[in-house]
């Protein structure tokens, strides 16, 4: 039975929406500021947003192929994989799902004592002095479209009429938690538009203005991969 298309964008609003608030949820609630880890640390972190991947390809996978994220989308969409109509409504609908994510998070922090919004607030992605590591922004972007580019060679690969498509969560989960490992000092890790585009709507300030590059660069790293797979795909 065809999935109708407004199934398909709300499945992939409440992915993205879980996938923000579990991710970025760990790291504000329970554990990270802007200044480096925090209480859960790196490694919780990272498994914060790995198993939010796992959780929700096995449970949206079969109605909208759990993209949630556009980098994912338009790379799908470069490899011939989703057709440009539907393309959109994912996107429209990620960008509203981390959005919302955003909202309720920021609702449940006002709830602390004394809370703020700082300046990298709801785990907000950034670069530069005042940021994780105090990495520059060539690191930043290098970072972004190289991890970005290993996350959907990955994504392709268990997809793929050679991957097993049983283990492909999993494995998709996983490779996020590695890249996460390597990312947070240096951006907080997004490889995701959308979920930088929600936190950084409420935070405002430098969180707003460096947003250009979470998305930027996943989209180049997400082409590249879907342009390399392509033309694997098409070897004998």
């Amino acid at each position: 039975m065809e999935i109708k298309s407004s199934t398909k964008y709300f499945a992939e609003l409440i992915g993205t929406f879980s996938l923000v608030l579990f991710g970025c949820g760990a790291a504000v609630v329970a554990g990270v500021s802007a200044s480096g880890p925090a209480g859960l640390g790196l490694l919780g972190i990272s498994f914060a947003f790995g198993l939010a991947v796992v959780v929700m390809a096995y449970a949206i996978g079969g109605i909208s192929g759990c993209h949630i994220n556009p980098a994912i989308t338009v790379a799908m969409l470069t490899a011939g994989k989703i057709k440009s109509g539907e393309a959109v409504g994912y996107i429209v609908s990620q960008f509203i799902g981390a959005t919302l994510a955003a909202g309720v998070l920021y609702l449940l922090q006002s709830g602390s004592p004394g809370w703020e919004l700082g300046e990298y607030a709801l785990g907000s992605n950034g670069w530069g002095e005042g940021y994780g590591g105090g990495y520059n922004i060539t690191s930043a972007f290098l970072a972004e479209a190289v991890f970005t580019f290993l996350f959907l060679f990955v994504i392709f690969g268990t997809t793929s009429k050679w991957g097993n498509g049983t283990m492909a969560g999993l494995a998709i989960g996983v490779t996020l938690v590695l890249v996460h490992m390597v990312c947070i000092p240096i951006t907080g890790t997004s490889v995701n538009p959308a979920r930088s585009f929600g936190p950084a709507l409420f935070a405002g300030g430098k969180a707003l203005q460096q947003l250009w590059l979470f998305i930027v660069a996943p989209l180049v790293g997400g082409i590249a991969a879907a342009i390399v797979w392509r033309v694997l795909e098409k070897k004998p």
